[in-house]
């Protein structure tokens, strides 16, 4: 049993986000997550950090400011993560939204992001669009508007640098733990008990407070009967994604376009030398982790980009692979799940017989740091401490620390590197590929590639294990190094991989069996849909064939 003064539950981004605040203001941190950094919807997303554009139509001004201040900051604090990228928005006649809506809502954008970094909007005439999308279907196209917003395409290494930042600082990380019910004493919430999946160990935390962060399981943290019935917080949505190979026409700037069946707005995503299409918003009531997205919801995408693309041609034999989570909205029953707002919520137990808890209902990739501020200000006034200074809102990640990219290729390169390793460890690790390609000096075998399509080397295996906290080869692959998103997923160089992993992490026979199995029954995450399987309501109507929707 060890005492903390802030136990949060859920290493999502918003969790790491806390943990990194309270640490740097001096708290005892510690973060217990069921599975591992970044494995719920924040490795789900759409990876935009965008300043919520379409929240223009609800009237939430302030959201979208909040999201553009927080997107610069990103620009300043994670260059290395975080980049600038156009964004076509086409008008067409068939548009619910009129050509004079867009461009005021680009006004709009552009007075809310006052001080940013990237260039104000431009209005494009037909001609213009089609000189930068020759793609683009002609049929009833009127123009455009081009502005920026932000990408970060590795979602998964923000969450995993704010992790270890906040380990650094002072922070205990407890992996593969699950919460199973709180400790209560004298009618308050002191500390929560938790389960090792691993081992089986059962452990107490105890805090005088203690934050739920656990993104669209909030509702779902307490084992039943362990803690009084508490209200619905959680009404989240599914939102799905394809990842397909380039394509004919495929565009080159993010698309952002209205869907000819039902006026959403879809987007089509430069990502990681492939496509990613998205996303869909259906209400989810499971378990968030049997999240997946279906047949209907596939067919809907596919349809919607051979209407924009008329060349594409896409079928679901072009699927790779398919991304999808549930977003942690806010319980709103009867509300559309495209109007619930996408702000955050600390939602305080006490009236609800928990005191001591606060659950974080809602937040979004883009605004963790700011939700983070908010919710170490209050764990602060309920410890009774003196208000310190939040200074994440100036503070670079350790990966952007003296970060030139051109000056660390050319130096990692002068250290042994390839140029293709090199490349791939500065856009991975920014300023921290340094301390990664270091352990090659002791070990010149690390410096091998071990996974040939994303020139990986056994070096960052070993820096995934010793230094960035990964347990299994799942997280490994899919939260540190990202291999599982490459084609193929990793699966043949998995000799080549495990060559270095076991003698990192001593794993026997029967370990390296079960790691296998572990990660090849992750990856029905990653499934693409059964054609004859079910379709989530909200897309069971109207066009179900590529071809119709091209025709």
């Amino acid at each position: 049993m060890t005492t903390y003064d802030l136990i949060v539950v859920g290493a999502g981004i918003n969790g790491v986000g806390i943990a990194l605040d309270a640490s740097l203001r001096g708290l005892k941190v510690a973060i217990v997550e069921q599975d591992d950094i970044c494995s719920g919807v924040s490795a789900w997303s759409g990876r935009l950090i965008h300043g919520g554009l379409r929240y223009l139509e609800h009237y939430d001004f302030g959201l979208v400011r909040e999201s553009l201040v927080e997107r610069e900051r990103l620009f300043r604090n994670a260059p290395h993560l975080v980049v600038p990228v156009p964004l076509l928005m086409p008008s067409f006649a068939h548009n619910r939204r009129s050509r004079w809506l867009v461009e005021l809502g680009m006004v709009l954008y552009d007075v809310l992001s006052f001080g940013k970094t990237p260039p104000t909007h431009r209005m494009l005439g037909r001609e213009r669009v089609l000189g930068r999308f020759p793609g683009i279907s002609r049929q009833g196209l009127k123009g455009a508007a081009l502005f920026f917003d932000g990408q970060v395409a590795l979602a998964e290494r923000l969450c995993v640098e704010l992790a270890v930042d906040a380990v650094a600082n002072g922070a205990d990380l407890f992996l593969h733990t699950r919460v199973t019910g709180p400790v209560l004493e004298g009618g308050h919430v002191v500390g929560v008990t938790a389960l090792d999946t691993r081992t089986g160990e059962e452990t107490q935390f105890r805090a005088p407070v203690v934050y739920n962060v656990a993104g669209p399981w909030i509702d779902r943290v307490f084992l039943p009967g362990t803690a009084p019935e508490q209200p619905r917080l959680n009404g989240g949505a599914k939102g799905s994604h394809l990842v397909v190979e380039r394509f004919p026409g495929a565009p080159t700037d993010v698309v952002y376009y209205e869907s000819r069946r039902d006026g959403r707005l879809v987007l089509v995503i430069p990502w990681m030398g492939r496509i990613m299409i998205g996303t869909t918003d259906v209400r989810f009531e499971d378990d968030p982790d049997l999240a997946r997205c279906d047949i209907g919801e596939a067919e809907y995408l596919l349809d919607e980009v051979n209407a924009l693309i008329p060349e594409a041609g896409l079928t679901m034999e072009d699927v790779l692979y398919t991304l999808s989570g549930v977003r942690p909205l806010p319980y709103e029953p009867g509300v559309p799940e495209s109007s619930i707002t996408r702000t955050h919520v600390l939602h305080d137990h006490a009236a609800s017989g928990l005191p001591g808890l606060v659950t974080v209902v809602g937040g979004k990739l883009t605004t963790f740091r700011q939700l983070a501020q908010d919710a170490v200000d209050d764990v602060l006034r309920r410890l009774g401490r003196p208000a310190t200074r939040c200074t994440t809102g100036t503070r670079p990640l350790p990966g952007a620390v003296e970060f030139a990219p051109e000056d660390l290729r050319v130096e990692l390169i002068a250290h042994g590197a390839t140029p293709d390793v090199a490349a791939r460890l500065v856009t991975v690790y920014g300023a921290r590929s340094r301390d990664v390609w270091a352990v090659t000096e002791s070990d010149p075998r690390l410096a091998e590639i071990v996974h040939a399509g994303s020139s990986m080397t056994g070096a960052e295996l070993v820096n995934a294990v010793i230094v960035e906290h990964a347990v299994t080869l799942t997280d490994v692959l899919a939260r540190r190094t990202l291999t599982a998103f490459e084609p193929g997923h990793g699966l043949e160089s998995l000799d080549a991989i495990l060559a270095v992993l076991v003698p990192a992490t001593g794993w026997d026979d029967s370990r390296v069996a079960d790691e296998v199995a572990g990660y090849r029954q992750w990856l029905s995450h990653l499934a693409i849909p059964d054609p004859n399987g079910p379709r989530s309501a909200s897309f069971g109507a109207g066009p179900t064939s590529t071809q119709g929707a091209r025709s």
